[in-house]
């Protein structure tokens, strides 16, 4: 008999042979039978819990393959500085923070924009001074590479009116004075980001409980969480450890960490765990936004570079096959055209069989030949839909790269019609987190629309798809008998709501392992 059944719902199972349903019935941690209501109305007993979803749509657990949990669990500790509608409201934010805050302890905040001022014009040091005089005070604009900050902070980053400010920066200054007025942008921001303190164990240990918590809010039940050192590594074991985790985590390690750890789980381990190693990140380039990925003709508005390879070849395959021997997945980062093309030479050696799924992370700049031999190797395409949208409408692609190639970036729509696994994740917190967010960006994408997904598509990169990456397409992905009981519950249908719109879903419950781990409460 049913421990929990959902009746009365509009089931979207993602499985083509069941594609809707009325209901579904759970047993323990895993799904007992989908089907209509009078079907699951025989699982019930005496102790079954009963949900009456009153025609809610019900969704596999939405699966998020790339965020950064520490470092969202930080920021969330951070001001929210969004709704500031004027100078003197962001004051009075930063004065009640002040009062709660240890003297010299810094504070932090970010998502003021002086758009939504009714002063229309950017805070300065002093208007801060006023609020916290003693204690140093960074406040990122909406857009993040801007923020403001105050006298106390610009004296610790030893930050004056010599000052000269760094390549592809600027730091403001009093046209008379020449005193700094606070504001910072590009890579000026990192002169006082450097010297802000790093959290300490505790501290990350309990921002990442509390990122775990906002995670299942907006529907996601697993993710692939990016770890980038071995502190951040053991918080994440620790957590599973104590059994603090309301969600599944595959954990990918970068290669430094992998070269700095003896990771002796099994990859094909533990179907029923919460938490499993499962992948190693290698940065084989950089970043489209700083010109670092590596390209293999220059930038158009910048003939004299074409980004920069980060390993050798040899290098890259060397480390590939080492991360390969281990049991674990290869993971490359690769932007640019020539990283992509690096990458592909070094899974060469390693993709026969497809026993890991190896993936590209983060994949932009993609020619018919790289996708060809995208496709042959059964390579996994890793992307962040809302990265997406800022490379075109922030970064201007087009303007960088030209038109030509700005239309093989990211090539979603194509990727898929030749059969290639696309799966989708946030970059939260450099991005938002909502993945009904990122599923409007890839079904409404403004630059090159012919490289938009269908709703279903759109679904899939989410859940289908993201479990297949990680080997678990028999145990997650889809609504169907056998499977682990990760599901979500949203107010109304993606499929039947507008596209523009479904940002605008609400998330009702997320239920992990047959367990409602969140349940909004009602109005």
């Amino acid at each position: 008999m049913a421990d929990l059944v959902l009746i009365n719902g509009n089931i979207l199972t993602m499985n083509p042979l069941q594609p809707h349903a009325e209901a579904v019935a759970i047993e323990k941690n895993r799904i007992l039978k989908v089907g209509k209501n009078v079907e699951i109305n025989k699982l019930i007993n005496e102790s079954t819990r009963i949900l009456d979803l009153k025609g809610k749509t019900v969704v596999p657990g939405f699966i998020d393959t790339h965020i950064h949990i520490a470092d969202f669990g930080r920021i969330l500790t951070w001001l929210d500085l969004r709704n500031a509608d004027s100078l003197t409201t962001l004051q009075n934010i930063v004065a009640e923070r002040t009062k709660r805050t240890t003297k010299g302890k810094w504070i932090l905040g970010s998502g003021w924009n002086q758009e939504n001022f009714t002063e229309k014009h950017c805070p300065t040091r002093e208007d801060i001074d006023v609020v916290a005089p003693e204690s140093p005070v960074i406040l990122y604009h909406q857009l993040g590479r801007t923020c403001i900050t105050n006298s106390k902070a610009l004296e610790l980053a030893k930050v004056t009116k010599e000052t000269v400010a760094p390549k592809d920066g600027a730091i403001g200054k009093d046209p008379k004075t020449r005193d700094p007025t606070g504001i910072l942008k590009g890579t000026a921001t990192d002169l006082v980001w450097n010297i802000v303190p790093a959290p300490t164990e505790e501290e990350t240990l309990e921002a990442a409980k509390e990122a775990c918590r906002k995670i299942i809010e907006a529907g996601i039940t697993s993710v692939h969480w990016i770890v980038l050192s071995t502190t951040e590594f053991m918080i994440a074991r620790k957590l599973s450890l104590e059994n603090e985790l309301p969600l599944r985590i595959f954990i990918i390690v970068t290669a430094d960490v992998f070269e700095n750890l003896t990771i002796s789980e099994p990859y094909e381990d533990a179907k029923e765990k919460m938490t499993k190693i499962g992948g190693v990140l290698i940065f084989a380039d950089g970043y489209l936004a700083s010109q670092t990925a590596a390209l293999s003709r220059p930038y158009a508005d910048n003939s004299a570079n074409k980004g920069k390879l980060l390993y050798t070849q040899e290098e890259l395959t060397k480390l590939a096959t080492k991360i390969h021997n281990s049991n674990l997945q290869v993971i490359v980062h690769a932007m640019g055209d020539e990283a992509v093309t690096a990458a592909l030479k070094a899974f060469e050696p390693i993709s026969f069989g497809n026993r890991h799924r190896h993936r590209l992370e983060q994949a932009a700049l993609l020619n018919k030949q790289l996708i060809q031999r995208i496709k042959k190797l059964g390579i996994v395409v890793s992307v962040q839909p809302k990265v997406v949208e800022s490379e075109f409408s922030m970064w201007s692609a087009i303007e960088h790269l030209g038109n030509i190639r700005a239309r093989r970036l990211f090539p979603l729509g194509t990727l898929l019609k030749r059969g290639i696994c696309v799966v989708a994740g946030s970059d939260c917190p450099m991005e938002p987190l909502n993945p009904l967010s990122g599923i409007q960006t890839v079904t409404t994408r403004e630059f090159f629309p012919e490289e938009r997904l269908n709703i279903e598509e759109a679904l899939r990169i989410y859940t289908v798809n993201a479990a297949y990456a990680t080997l678990e397409e028999n145990e997650k992905g889809s609504i169907e008998q056998g499977k682990l009981a990760d599901l979500t519950v949203l107010s109304s249908d993606p499929t039947l709501n507008p596209l523009s719109k479904l940002s605008d879903i609400d998330v009702e419950i997320t239920i992990v392992g047959g367990r409602a781990v969140y349940q909004k409460l009602s109005p």
